[in-house]
């Protein structure tokens, strides 16, 4: 099992090198809303990212990233929610993408795997630049579609064995766990789950006694372990959540129910789990460093629509590929409460650099 611990940026700052990115608009060609020659002026690009909602800090961090991006461009971004709804998010992009698409680039958060074509098929017939992240169906490939630039997600069996195994190690390698599972139409749930069998099956002696879907949501995640910590009552001493938002939906049940003895983990960083981790109240998360995220997308489809990349300069193993990811503990937490930013991660010949390989 690969564990990466060097420290890394879990915010962007306001010091990204603009000049950087500014140079894309310098080596433009061709005409205007193809990928394969971007001609787009930089002031005349649009900047949409869109995620499910703000109420989730891991969501709301990676809008605040693109918002980050977008100044050091002299741009804004317009933040796009739709609440977990399928329905409302392809609503909002079939009016973006009615609109004029020419220069407009999108850094989507599909709500489902099944979400995911009719936005790409969208955005190709309109000429827009997309860059997609976690959801995806495994049989659509990006390399299909040239304005599909990009696909980023994580190793989802990767970071759901670590906090798996830290689990195990904090409560003393045995003892019953419960799991609160995301939305079960999503790559990312289906995968960290997997990655949590693959933890049990290497602990023994650690018993799965129930699992139950809480959506990725702190308050669902509230009301089910509620339920559940009634039902197996001391039989518990560990909680696996496949997100934070739920990991602290857990906290607080155990809190209400006068429960310290019950280890959690989490996955994605947000800063309330980390000031859990601090506290000794959660053991570990793992960084897929949202504002990276929200910036990364709209940095990608930014230098392919003002010219500085093409959908040729990209490998295919950079169309789909997995980013880098951070197992995070109390040992280490640290590093990411007080992060140091790379700027040179959005330079245009440089956004592809926290690449872990191609998603196979």
């Amino acid at each position: 099992m690969k564990s990466i611990s060097r420290p890394t940026a879990a915010v962007i700052g306001l010091t990204l090198a603009a000049a950087a990115l500014a140079g894309c608009s310098e080596e433009a060609g061709g005409a205007g809303g193809g990928a394969e020659a971007g001609g787009c002026a930089p002031e005349d690009v649009v900047l949409v990212g869109q995620v499910r909602n703000e109420s989730n800090p891991y969501e709301a961090s990676w809008l605040d990233g693109g918002d980050a991006f977008a100044e050091q461009v002299s741009l804004t971004q317009k933040r796009l929610t739709y609440d977990g709804d399928s329905t409302k998010q392809q609503e909002q992009i079939t009016q973006l993408l009615a609109g004029d698409t020419e220069c407009l680039v999108m850094n989507i958060l599909p709500n489902g795997d099944s979400d995911t074509l009719p936005i790409v098929e969208g955005a190709q017939e309109a000429g827009a630049y997309l860059v997609t992240q976690w959801n995806k169906p495994a049989d659509v490939n990006v390399t299909d579609y040239s304005q599909w630039l990009s696909h980023i997600t994580y190793n989802g069996v990767e970071s759901g064995q670590q906090i798996g195994d830290a689990l195990a190690e904090a409560i003393g390698g045995k003892g019953g766990i419960i799991a609160l599972q995301g939305i079960l139409d999503t790559g990312a749930a289906k995968d960290r789950f997997a990655g949590l069998e693959a933890s049990l099956e290497a602990n023994p002696d650690v018993e799965l006694l129930d699992d139950q879907t809480a959506n990725f949501s702190r308050d669902e995640a509230l009301a089910v372990t509620k339920t559940l910590l009634t039902k197996h009552g001391d039989k518990i001493k560990g909680i696996w959540a496949a997100n934070d938002d739920m990991a602290l939906g857990a906290l607080a049940a155990l809190e209400q129910a006068g429960r310290d003895d019950v280890a959690v983990v989490g996955i994605d960083a947000v800063p309330d789990a980390l000031t859990a981790i601090e506290d000794g109240a959660m053991t570990a998360t793992v960084s897929s460093d949202g504002p990276w995220q929200g910036g990364i997308g709209l940095a990608i489809g930014y230098c392919v629509a003002t010219g500085e990349l093409s959908v040729d300069d990209i490998a295919d193993e950079d169309r789909a590929w997995f980013a880098e990811q951070f197992l995070i503990t109390g040992d280490n937490v640290g590093d990411f409460t007080a992060p140091e930013v790379d700027e040179s991660d959005f330079e245009c010949d440089n956004v592809f650099s926290r690449s872990q390989g191609a998603i196979s």
